[in-house]
């Protein structure tokens, strides 16, 4: 895992040192110490949402459940004053996000520069306090834990490899007490529908809550079948706390 933050995404958080512009938005990803399998994967995501970013919003809500829950469900139990959102896409959560916590500083990071230039257009009335950011989540935004909330929706199952990764840069920008929010993919009992999500880079073999529940012991948890049980989704948050977790 690499330690050190690149210099051209250092300071974005409050409190760093340096405060440059966010990463032009379809430039390229700095990303020079990542090893073979994972710049291949990431070469992938970015090829497959060039060509799903125009119609993502139009063909997922049938099937990427639970997201509009957990936006209601985080803004019931807390008021953050920074917010993360990881795969954050064509920005849909974060305008959620934005009207459930009106004085709240958005962060929304992406691989990919496509799905970003449709999200800037869509959150245009959040832009005094929005910073949008093209990378990998390989390691931590900010040089201190700077977030109170950082949001995860149907991504973590699409870092194959880099979901471990991930979690552990989002405990690092997590200030103690502030809460990771997920709804995700979960399981299914069909090998075809799991070969299927897997040629659209979705992992679905309940890997993921394990791993979230041993990171954030102080958590809350649901399971729930999708489309007559063909496959489950979960929902999850979690607080970060010092000396929790793995």
């Amino acid at each position: 895992m690499i330690s050190r933050l690149p210099q051209e995404l250092a300071g974005l958080v409050p409190g760093c040192r340096q405060r440059p512009e966010p990463l032009p938005l379809g430039g390229p990803v700095s990303q020079p110490f990542v090893n073979a399998v994972q710049q291949e994967q990431r070469r992938t995501i970015e090829r497959y949402y060039r060509l799903h970013a125009g119609i993502y919003d139009l063909t997922r809500w049938t099937f990427l459940l639970g997201r509009e829950a957990l936006v209601r469900g985080t803004a019931a139990s807390s008021a953050p004053a920074r917010i993360l959102e990881v795969g954050c896409g064509t920005g849909k959560n974060l305008v959620h996000l934005g009207r459930q916590f009106p004085q709240a500083g958005l962060w929304g990071l992406d691989l990919s520069g496509d799905m970003l230039v449709v999200a800037q257009k869509k959150l245009q009335k959040f832009a005094p306090r929005l910073n949008l950011v093209q990378a990998a989540y390989d390691r931590p935004v900010g040089a201190e834990p700077s977030f109170d909330l950082v949001v995860f929706s149907y991504a973590l199952s699409m870092f194959n490899p880099g979901w471990e990764e991930a979690l552990a840069a989002a405990s690092r920008d997590l200030a103690e007490g502030g809460a990771i929010a997920v709804v995700d993919f979960h399981d299914s009992g069909s090998s075809l529908f799991k070969r299927w999500m897997g040629l659209n880079h979705v992992r679905l073999d309940g890997h993921l809550l394990p791993g979230l529940k041993s990171r954030f012991p102080s958590h809350r948890a649901t399971i729930r079948p999708a489309f007559g049980g063909l496959w489950s989704y979960f929902r999850f948050v979690g607080l970060n706390f010092s000396g929790e977790g793995g």
